[in-house]
């Protein structure tokens, strides 16, 4: 076990590949940040996303160092890897606004520090909206330079693509690999594939020859060394709806593909996480039964 700016590590989480695929579940901060790992342990989570503050206010207060160490240690304790720090929604770096810039801007900041306090590897952001593409792709570029500028550490930013709602950027791989192109410190950004924004943006899932064709678009236009996770949601609404509704696991329009996604021999190896509805603990067991089941699938069939 190796240290990473303190924090103690089961892993090379940052330079190294991963060797096997880690499934695991947005968790709840609510009581504060000694409660993370009881509810990811509960949901049987090998890895974890959560946010290091309210996700719907610009105001928070500080981490607080009594509740973080336990977090700490309790992370590395129970082998949960890597961690996921998720921005708050309100950030829209693309914003021709210069308030709502500013305020994205020292939002991203903020938690790229408080990444690098919680043992977060990675820190994901929603790629902005922009009524002029070029416009917002420039101002979200100049945003990320600008932040990382500002703090110098390990943590890798992922972009994270888009159901392509309203004047979103981001669902596009092509708009994706447009802004990545505009980023200095290329080894500090990366690409999170959320399978359910993706089909709603068009990206065929459903079937074993329309998942390889949009993990080959994928790879040709931005490149699979660009993708460090995998939110593996079902989808609600049809292909190219353009509408961001999350649904349980082989229960939505992508159902069956779901199997095909675990099975790609490009993500095999890549963590998962799954961010699906959630009224109670028995629905995120029953989706995590759910992927262990269709993981298992291929197994018995090779034997």
């Amino acid at each position: 076990m190796r240290e990473i700016d303190g924090c103690a590590a089961s892993s090379d989480l940052v330079t190294q590949p991963f060797l096997s695929m880690r499934l695991g579940f947005h968790v709840s901060i609510a009581g504060g940040f000694k409660n993370v790992v009881r509810r990811a342990r509960e949901r049987q989570s090998e890895t974890i996303q959560l946010f290091s503050r309210n996700p719907r206010a610009w105001k928070h207060g500080p981490l607080i160092e009594a509740d973080i160490a336990i977090f700490r240690k309790e992370i590395a304790e129970h082998d949960i890897w890597p961690i996921f720090v998720h921005t708050p929604y309100l950030l829209n770096l693309a914003s021709a606004k210069k308030d709502l810039f500013h305020k994205s801007l020292n939002a991203l900041i903020g938690d790229l520090e408080r990444s690098a306090t919680l043992c977060a590897s990675f820190l994901i952001m929603h790629v902005g909206s922009a009524i002029n593409v070029e416009k917002g792709i420039e101002q979200m570029s100049l945003g990320i330079n600008t932040a990382f500028q500002s703090v110098q550490n390990e943590v890798k930013l992922l972009l994270e693509n888009t159901a392509g709602s309203g004047h979103e950027l981001g669902h596009s791989f092509s708009q994706l690999r447009m802004i990545i192109d505009r980023v200095e410190q290329r080894a500090r950004i990366g690409i999170v594939l959320d399978t359910a924004h993706a089909f709603a943006a068009g990206y065929d899932l459903r079937t074993q020859g329309a998942v390889d064709q949009s993990i080959a678009d994928f790879d040709r236009t931005i490149g699979l060394e660009e993708l460090h996770l995998v939110h593996l949601n079902d989808s609600k609404t049809d292909l190219g709806s353009r509408s961001d509704r999350h649904w349980h696991i082989f229960q939505g329009k992508i159902g069956q593909g779901m199997f095909h996604i675990l099975h790609h021999h490009a993500l095999k190896d890549l963590p998962f996480i799954m961010e699906t509805p959630r009224t109670n603990l028995k629905e995120d067991l029953m989706n995590m039964t759910m992927v262990r089941q269709l993981l298992a699938q291929q197994d018995e069939t090779a034997r």
